[in-house]
């Protein structure tokens, strides 16, 4: 019988999105150049990573070379809470696809590899959460044990830096600020601010220029 979720400690959100991508024929949790995969197919790997991409880094130098990988992120848009001896209730903290470059700015230039693409899924899931005296103010003294996948709402590809540079509103200014791109996105400045270092990374932006506004940017030829 072939394994379809291995059991490395993965939590719940971790083994339902291995399951969601396996095919027939793959195999799981396979010992590579020291390292252990997800899921082998001929011709590509795949990373499921629901933690950092900094954490990858090293894997991505070893393998990338001689393998193509696909890395799965999952975003959370909607966030149930399950606790104790209470109603499952939902949480008021939203997702974004933009959450993206939160990860990308640990390593920015991830997509200018040739050998590695990136799926995004956009996600439902429970948080299953139990009491914890020493939980940070904020969370009501409950911690997060596991995420459990309630449902898949969208997946998003990214073959390139191309696929990140069509994240840029389409209606942004030839030359932009991170607080007008901010505006555009209907998000924190701070998020536009990872998407600019990424992009620039990239070189799919390119600053032209600082002004009391602070620094602006423009599309680089080509994208």
């Amino acid at each position: 019988m072939t394994p379809k979720i291995g059991t490395l400690n993965e939590g719940a959100l971790h083994a339902a999105l291995k399951d969601h991508y396996a095919r027939p024929g793959d195999e799981f949790e396979v010992p590579l150049e020291g390292f252990v995969i997800d899921i082998r197919r001929p011709g590509q790997l795949v990373e499921i990573q629901t933690g950092s991409f900094g954490a990858m880094g090293r894997k991505f130098d070893r393998l990338l070379e001689e393998h193509r990988i696909l890395l799965v992120h999952p975003i959370a848009l909607r966030t149930y809470l399950r606790r104790p001896g209470q109603r499952e209730r939902r949480s008021p903290k939203r997702g974004s696809l933009y959450d993206l470059f939160e990860e990308l700015v640990s390593i920015p230039t991830l997509l200018d590899h040739p050998n590695l693409s990136l799926d995004v899924v956009l996600v439902s899931v429970t948080q299953v959460q139990v009491p914890d005296a020493r939980a940070r103010r904020g969370r009501g003294g409950f911690r997060t044990v596991d995420r459990e996948l309630r449902e898949i709402l969208e997946t998003h590809h990214f073959g390139g830096a191309g696929d990140l540079a069509a994240l840029l509103p389409a209606d942004l200014p030839r030359e932009f600020t991170t607080s007008s791109l901010a505006a555009r996105l209907g998000a924190p400045r701070a998020v536009a601010q990872r998407m600019v270092y990424c992009l620039r990374a990239l070189e799919v932006i390119t600053e032209v220029g600082r002004d009391r506004s602070g620094s602006r940017y423009r599309r680089s030829p080509g994208f």
